[in-house]
């Protein structure tokens, strides 16, 4: 097959959905497809590449270049002030232009067009570019938008919601299939969406189960940040509206008289600030900040870990699937999560048989589960080894990639 696949940021830029799309291109190549990524030119999120990175494409409107096998064609976008977050959907629109000019100086003709959303209009791109070409259009959709950002306050403009929900409506509609990552957003879809079921294919997100491991608890880690023989809850990710960590530091207060059990909250976002002033003002020396951490010390945070947190506010509509939970599961260590209980993330935890949830708000439950895998340490070991376990069969790369190409294989042969 010819696949083009559409992203908003690709590597060097440092984006958990590029390095998806990456190595999705990758193993498609290296299955014998031809594989055209279209994206912009690299303009944010660039790290300690930074410099590098501008001198190589600072200057160029775009290019066409080779990676790993494969034809990455990248267009420059149109600058827009990133920083005002009303205009983040302006920029969204002007990505979207930008890889649909990419997709017609690609000067190849694809028999897929693959495209991720968010954002929602690079859905547009994708389906003009399908039907120029006469191909069929596959529609990534990994955040339900725009109720997810009217969700978290994100989008509060009357007449942009109306705009974004059917610009929503047209492009299910012109889908040929549409792939989610979890069997809730299949069912969302197709209850409050009317998506035909026939045109839902679930295909999960993989986790790096060949990097992100069991290992020593004791190690590099808890030597370099003195953790010693604490009993470490963690919780590693994005620390905003949508994490709904109050009711983690409320289980922190319940346990403050176990002087051994440490929460550990590693990473960023708009309610650090906030966070950290809460746990301070509660006199809460069990619970301790961190920066987000380099991908090496990450795992090894997982592996320092004796308990995991996943944690998801009840005001979310639409299902969400944490991606540190394939992670933790991949680290083979016990899940403890406050989510909304009719979510994903409780059914995989089930399935899997690798730890407990507990509703959103329910800082005791969360609290009694952390106690139950304190107490019991020997259950805790299995919870973790039935979460490696249920990683290794279900989101390792090699099943989750082989997936996508089924997919596109199927849209390519009903459209011929």
């Amino acid at each position: 097959m010819k696949v083009f696949l559409m992203i908003y940021a690709f590597p060097p830029e440092i984006t958990g959905s590029g390095h998806l799309y990456y190595e999705l291109a990758r193993d498609l190549t290296d299955r014998g497809h031809k594989v055209t990524v279209l994206a912009p030119l690299p303009r944010q999120r660039m790290g300690v590449l930074k410099d590098w990175i501008l001198a190589r494409y600072g200057r160029k409107w775009w290019l066409r270049e080779r990676m790993d096998g494969f034809t990455v064609v990248r267009t420059r976008v149109l600058p827009v002030p990133l920083h005002l977050p009303s205009m983040k959907g302006v920029d969204h629109l002007a990505v979207a232009f930008s890889e649909w000019v990419g997709g017609l100086l690609a000067h190849d003709r694809p028999d897929v067009v693959l495209a991720y959303s968010p954002p929602l209009p690079l859905g547009l791109s994708a389906h003009y570019l399908a039907r120029r070409y006469k191909a069929p259009f596959v529609f990534n959709v990994q955040d339900i938008f725009p109720q997810y950002a009217i969700d978290s306050g994100l989008l509060t403009n009357p007449l942009l919601i109306d705009l974004f929900q059917r610009m929503e409506r047209y492009l299910y509609a012109k889908a040929d299939m549409i792939i989610v990552h979890s069997e809730g957003n299949r069912e969302y879809l197709a209850s409050h969406r009317s998506v035909p079921y026939d045109k839902l294919r679930v295909v999960y997100n993989w986790a790096d189960v060949q990097n992100i491991k069991p290992g020593p608890k004791h190690n590099e880690f808890r030597e370099e940040f003195g953790l010693g023989d604490a009993f470490v809850v963690s919780y590693a990710g994005t620390m905003g509206w949508a994490q709904n960590l109050d009711t983690v530091l409320r289980s922190a207060v319940l346990l403050k008289n176990y002087k051994d059990i440490l929460f550990l909250l590693v990473g960023d976002g708009p309610k650090r600030s906030e966070l950290e002033r809460n746990a301070q003002e509660l006199g809460l020396s069990n619970v301790r900040f961190l920066p987000l951490q380099p991908k090496k010390k990450y795992v090894q945070l997982l592996r320092a870990s004796d308990v995991c947190l996943i944690s998801l506010n009840k005001g979310l509509t639409t299902p969400v699937v944490p991606g540190k939970l394939m992670d933790i599961m991949a680290a083979g260590r016990p899940v403890v999560g406050c989510v909304p209980l009719e979510g994903d993330a409780p059914r995989i935890v089930r399935e899997a048989k690798c730890g407990f949830c507990v509703d959103s708000k329910d800082a005791k439950g969360m609290a009694d589960a952390i106690l139950k895998l304190y107490h019991r340490r020997e259950l805790a070991e299995e919870l973790g080894r039935n979460g490696r376990s249920f990683a290794e069969s279900r989101f390792a790369r090699e099943v989750c990639t082989r997936g996508y190409e089924r997919a596109l294989k199927e849209a390519v042969e009903r459209g011929s």
